[in-house]
């Protein structure tokens, strides 16, 4: 039981945004392994790739209505006073934006960064360059999140890569949101931008990996005691 329980909590659940696209993979492995047999093996090599991509790990999220937590795994790859995109409405005034890139061997599920309340979701077309070019920010498809927290309405803005596509968000306008709930998922590539009012300092630095829903970015607060955790 106890081997069994080992395999249980090493293997990671696929998010299920990820079934038909493992399907696909492991369907053309076959056709590919029908033609010319060792083309099977390197056809499943990227459906394991595939499935991996798709992970939905479990995390624990520290519970801190002070602490900004990562929305993304990936490496923070920009820390600076940014104005925020139009269509926020969060004003003209810069806010603390603090980047996470995810490249392909990320784990794509998003996490919101604070407990809140979801005022609006925008969405905006765009092109698909490199998402971890600053430039990205402002020419790449986005979709941007504003959510009410106890310290000011924050946004949270999903950015499309080189490679991906297909931003997905199933959070909704007026729902409540806790903080290291899953919104969203990014296929194949893309970037997560957070814009904080007055009062956040970042508690991370560039070049620091991430972990969604775990790693704290920002803080509002002085430093304090241990906080507590949840695990979802």
């Amino acid at each position: 039981m106890s081997l069994f329980n080992t395999v249980r909590n090493t293997i990671v659940p696929v998010h299920k945004e990820g079934y038909p696209f493992v399907a696909a993979f492991f369907v053309a492995s076959l056709v590919l392994g029908w033609i010319f047999k060792p083309l099977f093996w390197i056809g499943m090599i990227f459906t394991l790739w595939c499935a991996y991509f798709f992970r939905d790990p479990e995390r624990v999220t520290p519970q801190d209505d002070d602490l900004v937590i990562s929305p993304a795994d990936g490496k923070v790859s920009a820390i600076q006073m940014v104005t925020p995109p139009a269509e926020l409405n969060l004003g003209s005034e810069p806010m603390l934006r603090i980047s996470v890139f995810m490249n392909v061997f990320n784990c794509h599920v998003n996490r919101a960064p604070m407990r809140g309340r979801i005022v609006s979701i925008n969405y905006r077309s765009g092109s698909f360059v490199n998402a971890e070019l600053d430039k990205a920010s402002e020419d790449n498809e986005r979709n941007g999140l504003v959510i009410e927290t106890q310290h000011g309405q924050i946004g949270v803005v999903q950015i499309a890569g080189l490679v991906a596509r297909r931003i997905l968000c199933w959070a909704n306008p007026n729902e409540p949101v806790d903080a290291g709930e899953r919104f969203g998922l990014i296929r194949f590539g893309s970037r997560l931008d957070v814009f904080l009012p007055a009062g956040a300092a970042p508690r991370v630095s560039l070049g620091q990996t991430a972990v969604a829903g775990e790693t704290v970015i920002a803080e509002f607060a002085s430093a304090k005691g241990p906080v507590i955790s949840r695990r979802s």
